[in-house]
């Protein structure tokens, strides 16, 4: 296989995305991938970020960095939540901007869509009502992360090429499997498998169960994002494409969701679900019409790519 010399670096290549992102890059040739910690690189410090760009000069960025929870997580952290996400977003565009990176791939999510608007959701929607609540503070950063990549895209065309996408919920290998913290696919996973092991006679899911979202499995997502950073940059501009939404086009209610984990994992008892518990957006599923022009293709079917992801919790126990 021939190698691309191209110096890339992964902001955030321990979580969900970055390792699906590093893994797709090694598959198509990369050679001059790097990578650092969070111990070695605090990415909310300004100076941190700028002394390590200034010294390794790279040719591209891939931004896959976040801080990311559940539901719950981010209502009780909004703070920390809106905080974190704009200094890493900042930190990043900016610093790409001023140490002359070539290209840079912002990630977003489709959180940063409002809670009520047309379905499924189009790019245009953003900002056309208000934002869910639960989630606000999460949705806020990203929007500014997107709007700064625009804006520096707008001010200083010919010097910064920045390309954003809006992934729906993602799930897949290396998760994060916390039932406090993590999205809704993993958790499920970790709270049914622990109920299982340890003979629980039922499950307590938050929320009613109706809420309708939209799952794509993170290599889908991951070829993509390989594939949309070396699109011709003429074709992106010529069709003023600011942002994608990537997703599945395929909504699916929780509780269906919910049976389906349930049947995997081989949890037998029964399933409770608290109403009393907030549901989120009601409905959150994207159009992908954009993606699917520019290249992008739905592969992992949702009942495999959690087979898949359970198959890797299993062996990461």
């Amino acid at each position: 296989m021939h190698k691309i010399k191209n110096k890339i670096f992964i902001a955030g290549h321990n979580g969900l995305v970055g390792k699906a992102i590093l893994k797709e890059l090694l598959k198509k040739g990369y050679s001059r991938i790097y990578t650092i910690s969070k111990k070695k690189l605090d990415l909310r410090s300004k100076r941190q970020v700028d002394k390590f760009l200034k010294k390794n000069k790279f040719d591209e960025i891939y931004i896959a960095a976040a801080k990311v929870g559940g539901i719950i997580y981010n209502k009780n952290y909004p703070v920390d939540f809106l905080l974190d996400n704009l200094s890493i977003s900042i930190n990043l565009i900016q610093g790409a901007f001023e140490n002359k990176v070539k290209k840079i791939l912002y990630l977003g999510s489709s959180c940063i869509y409002p809670r009520t608007t047309k379905q499924p959701i189009k790019e245009e929607y953003l900002l056309n009502s208000k934002l869910e609540p639960t989630n606000e503070a999460y949705a806020l950063a990203k929007i500014i992360g997107l709007r700064l990549s625009s804006f520096y895209e707008q001010q200083y065309k010919n010097k910064i090429d920045i390309r954003c996408l809006m992934p729906t919920n993602l799930y897949g290998p290396n998760d994060r499997y916390d039932i406090s913290r993590s999205h809704v696919i993993p958790a499920l996973i970790k709270k049914f498998y622990t109920a299982k092991i340890n003979n629980f006679k039922k499950v307590e899911i938050l929320g009613t169960g109706n809420a309708v979202r939209d799952f794509l499995y993170v290599d889908d997502l991951a070829k993509f994002c390989v594939h949309y950073m070396n699109l011709n940059k003429k074709i992106l501009r010529k069709n003023n494409i600011e942002f994608v939404n990537v997703g599945s086009g395929k909504g699916i209610k929780i509780k269906n969701l919910v049976k389906i984990i349930a049947n995997i994992v081989d949890f037998k008892g029964k399933i409770f679900f608290n109403k009393n518990s907030p549901d989120g957006h009601p409905k959150k599923l994207l159009d992908i019409s954009l993606a699917k022009k520019l290249g992008f293709h739905y592969e992992t079917k949702l009942e495999e790519g959690i087979k898949k992801t359970y198959l890797d919790f299993i062996k990461n126990q």
